[in-house]
Parts: C-alpha cells; sequence; structure tokens
C-alpha cells in the first residue's frame, strides 16, 4: 500500500483564483503527488504526497519553478481541526472516561479532553480522515445529546463604542474646564507684558510696581497669600483632574502593577506632581500670609489632558471604523448548509440543513437560487451566475460550471448548484480576510512597537532626570545664593533663604516634568 504524507507550503505570489487553478492543475500531473489543496488567502498549499516518490522540499521548487514564492511550512499542526462542543447528560467521572476513550479510538481523532464542570469537550481532529459531525454521531451514539459551542458572530470583541464614549467624555470634560484657564493664562501674560513695558518706560520704584500689580483684578487676594488666579485656576483644575484623568489612573496603575512605565504613568506622574506641588505651595502662601502670589501650575493639568485625551479619542475613532467593515464582514457568513448524500448517476439520495460550522471537507453541498455559500468549494453539478462581488468588487456575475470554483459568502443567482467542500470553517476565503483584519488591528506597526520600547525607558529618564534637577538647584542654590535669588521672582526678605531654594528647585524639576510629558514623542 503507498503510504500518504501531508505537508504545508506557504505560497507566495499568488493574485487570484486563476493562479491557484495554475498550481493545482501543475502539480497534479507530478508523479508521487495524490492531491493539492490551495487556499488563495491563507496563501497555503496542502500537498498530499507519496514521501517514497517526492519530498516536500521538491514539492516547493515545483512551485517556485511556476513564478511563486515557496517555503515549506514545518509546523504541520495548522491542518488539524479543533471542535468545542457542549455535551449534556454527563453525570460523573466515568461518563467523562467513556466518551474520552471512544474518541481517542476512532480513527482521526488526535487528541480529545472532556470537563465535567463545564460540560465542555475540547477536540483536534485530522479533517482529512473525519470530520464534525461524524465526531459528535459519535458522543450521541453513546447516549449524550451534543451540540456546537455558539460562536459569536456580532464580532463584539471588536466594538470601539465605549471607549470611544468615555474618552470623548474625558475629553470634553477636560476642554471645557481647559478654555478659562488658558483665557486666565492669556490674560495675565498680557498684562504681565504691559507692566513691563511701563516699568521699562517710566523707571518706576519697586513699590508703585507692587501697587500697579496688585491693583490688577486677578492678583486680588481673596486671602492673604491666595490670589483671585490662583483660586480660580484651583478650581478648574479638580474636576479635570478627578473626571478628565480618570482613565488615566486606572491605566497608570495598571502599568506600575506589571512594573512597566507607559506614557500613562508619565502624564499621570507629570499632572499629579503639578497639582499637588501647586496646591501645597499655596496652603504654604496661605500660611505665610506671603504678599507675593506664589507661581502655581494648576494650567498645566488640563492642557496636558486635553490633548492626550483627544488624540486617544481620534485613535479609537479610527479603531471603530475598521472594525465596523468587519462586522460586516463577518455578517457576510452563511449560517446554514444543506448537505446532500448522493447515490450512483448524482442521484438526490437526501438532504439535511446543518451548521455552517459542520460541514466536513469533501461534503456535498447544495446551493438554491438566491442562497450564499456556505463554504469554498468545487461545482459539481448545475450551470449558474455567481454575484462574487464581496471579494473581487465585480459587480457582473461570473458563470458557474462543473469543475469551478465558488467562494464562501458569495450569491448564487439563478440556478441550483451542488458543490463539493474544500474549505470550510477557519479555511475559507472570508474566514481568512476576517482574520488577516484581525490580526492587523491586534498587531502593532513596528514604529509602534519601538515607540512603547522608548517610553519604557523614556519616562524613568524623565523621572531621573528631574530628580537631578531638584537636587542640582538645592546644592547650587546652598553654595552660591545670588543665582538663585536672581531667578526666583517675587523673592522678598520675609522668607527664609533655604525656603526659596528649595522651592526654586521643585519649580525646575516640576517644569522638567510637565514639559517632558506631552513630548512629540509620547504624543505621536
Amino acid at each position: 500500500s503507498k503510504t500518504v504524507s501531508k505537508c504545508y507550503v506557504q505560497v507566495t505570489g499568488m493574485t487570484c483564483a486563476s493562479c491557484v487553478a495554475n498550481i493545482e492543475r501543475n502539480l497534479r500531473r507530478e508523479d508521487g503527488i495524490h492531491s493539492i489543496l490551495v487556499a488563495l488567502m491563507a496563501g497555503k498549499a496542502e500537498v498530499r504526497y507519496n514521501p517514497a516518490v517526492i519530498q516536500p522540499a521538491a514539492i516547493a521548487e515545483l512551485i517556485r519553478e511556476l513564478g511563486f514564492g515557496a517555503t515549506v511550512m514545518e509546523n504541520c499542526g495548522e491542518g488539524d481541526g479543533i471542535l468545542e462542543l457542549v455535551v449534556r447528560g454527563m453525570t460523573c467521572a466515568s461518563c467523562v472516561h467513556k466518551i474520552e476513550s471512544t474518541l481517542m479510538k476512532t480513527n482521526g481523532v488526535l487528541y480529545c479532553s472532556v470537563a465535567l464542570a463545564t460540560n465542555k469537550a475540547h477536540i483536534k481532529y485530522d479533517p482529512e480522515a473525519i470530520g464534525p459531525r461524524d465526531v459528535i454521531q459519535v458522543i450521541q451514539d453513546l447516549g449524550f445529546t451534543t451540540s456546537l459551542v455558539k460562536k459569536d458572530r456580532s464580532a463584539s470583541h471588536l466594538d470601539h463604542k465605549q471607549e470611544i464614549r468615555q474618552w470623548k467624555r474625558s475629553f470634553v470634560v477636560s476642554l471645557v474646564f481647559c478654555i478659562p484657564v488658558m483665557g486666565l493664562m492669556i490674560y495675565m501674560m498680557v498684562m504681565d507684558s504691559q507692566l513691563s513695558d511701563a516699568h521699562a518706560h517710566h523707571n518706576m520704584s519697586t513699590e508703585e510696581m507692587e501697587a500697579l500689580h496688585s491693583s490688577m483684578v486677578l492678583e486680588y487676594q481673596l486671602l492673604p497669600g491666595l490670589s483671585v488666579m490662583n483660586f480660580l485656576s484651583f478650581l478648574f483644575c479638580v474636576p479635570v483632574q478627578v473626571f478628565g484623568g480618570w482613565h488615566f489612573y486606572i491605566q497608570a496603575s495598571r502599568a506600575l502593577r506589571h512594573s512597566t512605565a507607559n506614557m500613562d504613568v508619565l502624564v499621570v506622574l507629570a499632572t499629579s506632581i503639578a497639582f499637588l506641588y501647586s496646591s501645597i505651595i499655596l496652603l504654604v502662601a496661605m500660611a505665610e500670609r506671603a504678599k507675593v502670589n506664589p507661581v502655581t501650575f494648576f494650567d498645566t493639568p488640563p492642557m496636558l489632558f486635553v490633548f492626550i485625551s483627544l488624540g486617544r479619542w481620534l485613535e479609537h475613532v479610527a479603531k471603530g471604523k475598521t472594525s465596523e467593515a468587519l462586522a460586516r464582514l463577518i455578517s457576510l457568513q452563511a449560517t446554514e448548509a444543506t448537505i446532500v448524500t448522493l447515490g450512483p448517476d448524482n442521484v438526490l439520495l437526501s438532504e439535511e440543513q446543518v451548521d455552517v460550522e459542520l460541514v466536513q471537507r469533501g461534503d456535498i453541498v447544495k446551493v438554491v437560487p438566491g442562497g450564499k455559500f456556505p463554504v469554498d468549494g468545487r461545482v459539481i453539478e448545475g450551470h449558474s451566475m455567481v454575484d462574487e462581488s464581496l471579494i473581487t468588487g465585480e459587480a457582473m456575475p461570473v458563470t458557474k460550471k462543473p469543475g469551478n470554483t465558488v467562494i464562501a459568502g458569495s450569491i448564487n443567482q439563478n440556478g441550483s448548484l451542488l458543490i463539493s467542500a474544500t474549505h470550510v470553517g477557519a479555511d475559507t476565503t472570508l474566514s481568512q480576510i476576517v482574520k488577516l483584519v484581525e490580526e492587523a488591528q491586534t498587531s502593532k506597526a513596528p514604529i509602534q512597537q519601538f515607540a512603547d520600547k522608548l517610553s519604557g525607558y523614556f519616562v524613568p529618564f524623565i523621572v531621573a532626570v528631574s530628580v537631578v534637577t531638584l537636587f542640582a538647584w538645592i546644592i547650587i542654590g546652598f553654595v552660591d545664593f545670588e543665582i538663585v535669588e536672581k531667578y526666583f521672582l517675587g523673592y522678598n526678605k520675609s522668607i527664609s533663604a533655604a525656603e526659596v531654594i528649595i522651592r526654586f528647585a521643585f519649580q525646575a524639576s516640576i517644569t522638567v516634568l510637565c514639559i517632558a510629558c506631552p513630548c512629540s514623542l509620547g504624543l505621536a
């Protein structure tokens, strides 16, 4: 008897169904090759050959001679079918053993495990030798009822609606509170520049400067040390920090729990520190009843959150668009198939409706006019026109006669066809497309992986730099106080030199954090 082995060849450079036909036609003529099945979307050929006559490497070489790229795939496990079943009526461990042992004895079943608690059976089988219906039949013959685990066809895991909603809300909240803060800031800048102009022209004394300064509405102190400007900024900042930053905090805590640092950690660090520092400085100023209002960073968190939540929102909207397309693709799949048994001379003996997942390779499927093709296959009998626009985009129907291939999901128009299933389940063209789109969505672009890797180093690096800045200024301050005095605005003799140095050092280091946070790398 001839032994038959099976190998898989990855084929590149196939563009259409004629390439597939070309490869299949030419290889069938070769000695030692029993059968060949090529899947266009998966770019994969399944070859059954006689190892005494020909080897996989030679098969790949034959395909290469036809002008395609071909490599033998090592992991041949890809051809195994996997079946998840719900089994009802099991009462004890012996039922489980009975099912498992019977299935393992069945020709074509490679692996089987049954869980009593969940009533589920997980089975791996060789689609050449056996199919899902045969397996179900075996279990039913033992006296149990079984059914397929229903797959979620709605593609709900691809739904980005909730994220879109949450980031949009995040963005709107941040924006509403950010605008007044920015307005206040711009107003302050304008007034400041007018003041410095006045100072330049009129050589005012410092006392007059102070008087002009305090005459500004925003610098008016509600309580000693608490100006209107700082009070309003604080009020606007709190809701942003809580509502706008909510998701960032959740994500950052998750990242830190896995001891990684991502963008969220940096955002949370910068905004929290800016917010806390500003609040503490205000409290200190109030406690000291300071004449000069401290420099606060309340404008940082709202602006950061606005930019970053806008970015996230747009990103999810874009993802949602692709997912919609994918959900539509998935909805094109037929749900049921009519399987027929043929007698001699292609006489119909019987037909039954089954779930599309139960169609096995080699089954004869009947497709009525107006019906969808449930699986990829070859026409055996009948003539018809088929609308294949879902794959080819071609609006004109294509004529199908015995020997032609048909694609799952395309629509049969005027004649009834009998087809023999060649690719079923996850191997159909449509399933392959869905799988490709899903993979494209889940996998990251190389540049994005690089950016993520960088921000892994970037975050600790920035934190380190700001800490270095803090200590550097403290040291400089205690060595040469005059440098600090020159740069520290609103220094009045009522505060001790040490405190001035500490405050200035903190300001410098927080500035480093806040500026590095919305860096172009992170936003991009």
